[in-house]
C-alpha cells in the first residue's frame, strides 16, 4: 500500500516513521539535543551551504520533530510541514513570509483575539492593512481584494461564533486573483477538514488542542507546498526562533495516534449536547455545525462532521454568564479547547477581550456568547452539570 493511500486512521500512528530506522524502536525516541556533530570540517561547510543533507542545529531541524512534521503534512495532503513552540508562532510565521510593508490581508469576519492582535501590530509597525469579510458571497470577497492584498486568511469554523466558510469558493476567487489562501483548521483537524485538497495553499494548526489532545503542550503546526515552507524554514522559522521542542514533538505523536477516535466521541458529545441547550429557556441560540443547523450546505461539502466546539447565548447579562461558569461543578473554566476535559469561556472577556468592543460586536461575539468544548466523559454528565448551572441563573 502507498503512503498516500492510507486511511487517516493509518496516518496517525504510522505517518513519517520506520521503526527500522530507529533501531526497531515501536515509539519514536526522542533526539534530546541541541547540536550535532560532524565528521569533518568540510561535512559542516557542506551543510551550512546546503549542499549536503544532515542535522546541524536543533533550531534547524531535529529528527523527533521531523517525524511530526512529516506525519501533519501526510494527514493534511501537503508536501511538507512545519512545527512550531505556539500557534501563534506557527500564525506569525507564516503571515510574516508572506507580507511586506504596505500590504494588505484579507481575514474571514471572526478571529482568534491574538490573531487579531498580530494582525493589529503588523497594521501598526508595519503598515500592513487588514479587512474583515463575512465571504459567505463571491461579490463580498471580491469587493474586499486590493491591489496590495497579499493573502487571505480565514478560521472555519470561525471562534468563537462557529460561522463556516466556503473554502472552495473562496480558493477559487483567489486563484483568479493569484492571492494564497491561508486556513486555520484547529478547530476541524485534518480528521473533519483538510483544506489543501479543497484548493487552499496552506493550513496551520493550534497543535495545543485536537491534536495533542490532552492539555500538556503549547504547540503549533504548518503544512503546504514545499518550496513555500522550505522559505519560511529558512527565514521566519529559522531566524525568529519558534521551533517546536523534541520533548513536545514527541508528546504531539503520541496524541495524535487517537485523534480519530477522539474526534468522533467529541462529535458525539457536542451533538447530544447541543439539542439539550436547544431546548433550554435560558438558551436564546446555539452554534454549531451539523445538518440540523446553520450553514448546512457548507457543512456536508467540506466538514465529516460538527466537531467538539459549541457556541450559545444565553437571556442575561454578563454578570449572569459569569454566574452560570462559576456554578458549574466539574467542567473546567478554561480558554482552550479540545482536551478530554470539557471546558468552558466567556469570549467577550477572554479569548477575545483584545478586540475592540465595536468590532467584536461586529463579529458577533457578543456579552452573553458562550464557548463550550465538549470533553470525553459521559454527555450525560456534561450536560447535568449544564442544567444544573443555567436553572441557577
Amino acid at each position: 500500500m502507498k503512503k498516500d493511500e492510507r486511511h487517516i486512521e493509518t496516518a496517525v500512528i504510522h505517518g513519517g516513521y520506520d521503526s527500522k530506522d530507529m533501531l526497531g524502536s515501536l515509539t519514536p525516541p526522542i533526539f534530546q539535543t541541541s547540536t550535532y556533530t560532524f565528521a569533518t570540517a568540510q561535512q559542516g561547510e557542506k551543510r551550512f551551504a546546503g549542499e549536503e543533507e544532515g542535522y546541524i542545529y536543533s533550531r534547524l531541524g531535529n529528527p523527533t520533530v521531523k517525524i511530526l512534521e512529516e506525519r501533519i503534512a501526510a494527514l493534511e495532503h501537503g508536501e511538507r510541514g512545519l512545527a512550531f513552540s505556539s500557534g501563534m508562532a506557527a500564525v506569525s510565521a507564516v503571515l510574516i513570509a508572506l507580507t511586506k510593508a504596505n500590504d494588505h490581508i484579507l481575514c474571514s469576519s471572526g478571529l482568534y483575539g491574538c490573531t487579531y492582535g498580530l494582525l493589529t501590530m503588523l497594521q501598526d509597525k508595519y503598515q500592513i492593512s487588514h479587512d474583515f469579510s463575512s465571504m459567505d458571497t463571491e461579490e463580498n470577497i471580491r469587493n474586499k481584494i486590493k491591489p496590495e492584498t497579499a493573502c487571505i486568511y480565514v478560521e472555519t469554523p470561525i471562534n468563537p461564533t462557529i460561522r463556516l466558510i466556503d473554502l472552495k469558493m473562496v480558493a477559487k476567487i483567489a486563484r483568479e486573483y493569484n492571492i494564497p489562501v491561508i486556513v486555520d483548521n484547529t478547530f476541524s483537524t485534518p480528521y473533519l477538514q483538510q483544506p489543501l485538497k479543497l484548493g487552499c495553499d496552506v493550513v496551520l494548526h493550534s497543535a495545543t488542542k485536537y491534536i495533542g489532545g490532552h492539555g500538556d503542550v503549547i504547540a503549533g503546526l504548518v503544512v503546504g507546498k514545499k518550496d513555500f515552507l522550505d522559505t519560511i524554514a529558512m527565514t521566519t522559522q529559522k531566524d525568529i526562533g519558534g521551533v517546536l521542542s523534541p520533548f513536545d514533538a514527541w508528546l504531539l505523536l503520541r496524541g495524535m495516534k487517537t485523534l480519530p477516535i477522539r474526534m468522533d466521541r467529541h462529535c458525539d458529545n457536542a451533538e447530544k449536547i447541543v439539542e439539550k441547550l436547544k431546548d433550554h429557556p435560558k438558551v436564546t441560540a446555539v452554534y454549531y455545525p451539523n445538518k440540523n443547523h446553520f450553514n448546512e450546505q457548507n457543512t456536508d461539502k467540506q466538514m465529516k462532521r460538527g466537531g467538539g466546539v459549541i457556541s450559545f447565548e444565553i437571556h442575561g447579562s454578563k454578570e449572569e454568564v459569569q454566574q452560570l461558569l462559576n456554578h458549574l461543578s466539574f467542567i473546567k473554566i478554561a480558554v482552550s479547547l479540545g482536551d478530554a476535559e470539557t471546558l468552558i469561556e466567556h469570549p467577550a472577556t477572554m479569548t477575545h477581550a483584545v478586540i475592540p468592543e465595536e468590532t467584536r460586536l461586529e463579529m458577533g461575539i457578543t456579552d452573553q456568547l458562550i464557548r463550550l468544548s465538549a470533553g470525553l466523559e459521559s454527555w450525560e454528565d456534561i450536560w447535568k452539570d449544564l442544567e444544573q448551572a443555567l436553572n441557577k441563573i
